[in-house]
């Protein structure tokens, strides 16, 4: 284990670092920069702001330089919000992205889970037929149209439910159930496909031919091996939810860190988007670490090895 850990540990910080190499080098070799809308700039005040912000000389002096702040833990400043440091930035968008995100995530897991758990042992027959179109409509229609359109219903109509905004526990309902609902029918296709597998499996059989009651087969055996797979598509898909969605939350009117992305490409704004680059990547590399260990505990078959 201690070896594994290791092993993951400098292959995470490669990951990083490619990641973020990538990020800053394509966004400063995309047309335009970010002084170019400067009004009355002439080409004195832009080589003032660019000495200030570090993106003077070649693009290997800017990239080293900016790699040279990393390591020292400085994510600079946003050259579009100039009052504003990307750590700064960061910590206003984050937590509404990754509240919105873990309550997304534990809807789509759960639900998915279940849903697809009884489509598989109900394979067939109208629940499972039901299931399944459910799961076809909500991964065709999409978040563009399913926000507007529960606005429509809760909050307009029925009035139960705030139109949008940031605030108490209600605004979280419907941004989540869209943000999640994609991911519920994802995850209960692949849940309803591995266990169909499962409950053809030798194992299962010798475990009913030893005694075992249909129940008792799986909890015990069979959900643990069918649940593998989406143990597997659950870990990127947490990275994801918990950097934001930019349609849900322009849908919703949620500042969130979903918008850094986009923002930050028009904006040609390199600083803010290598830190929401940073951010996501050490989500990722941490849900998969997590995928991996659950792995050992859910199958005992399997090892962790260097």
């Amino acid at each position: 284990m201690p070896s594994f850990l290791l092993r993951r540990l400098l292959s995470s910080f490669l990951v990083l670092f490619f990641a973020v190499s990538l990020t800053f080098l394509l966004t400063r070799l995309l047309p335009g920069g970010p002084f170019d809308r400067e009004k009355g700039g002439s080409a004195k005040v832009e080589a003032a702001l660019q000495e200030k912000y570090k993106l003077n000389g070649t693009l290997w002096q800017q990239y080293t330089s900016y790699l040279g702040d990393l390591v020292r833990l400085d994510l600079r400043v946003s050259t579009k919000y100039r009052d504003w440091s990307v750590a700064e930035i960061l910590a206003q968008k984050m937590p509404s992205s990754l509240k919105l995100g873990g309550i997304a995530f534990i809807i789509a897991s759960t639900l998915g889970v279940l849903l697809g758990s009884i489509a598989a042992m109900r394979r067939d027959t109208p629940i499972d037929w039901a299931a399944m179109f459910g799961a076809l409509v909500a991964i065709s229609i999409p978040s563009f149209i399913t926000g507007p359109f529960l606005i429509a219903i809760f909050a307009l109509w029925l009035r139960w439910l705030p139109v949008g905004g940031w605030g108490n526990v209600s605004h979280l309902v419907l941004p989540a159930l869209c943000l999640s609902a994609p991911y519920i029918a994802y995850v209960a296709r692949l849940m309803r496909n591995s266990l169909l597998d499962v409950l053809k499996s030798d194992f299962l059989r010798t475990a009913k031919a030893k005694g075992l009651t249909e129940t008792q087969a799986l909890s015990r055996h069979a959900l643990k091996v069918a649940i593998l797979p989406v143990v597997t598509y659950l870990g990127p898909l947490a990275a994801h939810l918990l950097t934001g969605s930019m349609v849900v939350e322009t849908v919703f009117n949620i500042s969130g860190a979903g918008s850094i992305f986009v923002n930050s490409i028009q904006n040609r704004d390199v600083f803010p988007l290598c830190g929401a680059v940073i951010v996501y990547c050490t989500l990722l590399i941490v849900f998969n670490l997590i995928v991996d260990l659950l792995y050992s505990v859910l199958d005992k078959r399997i090892r962790l090895h260097a």
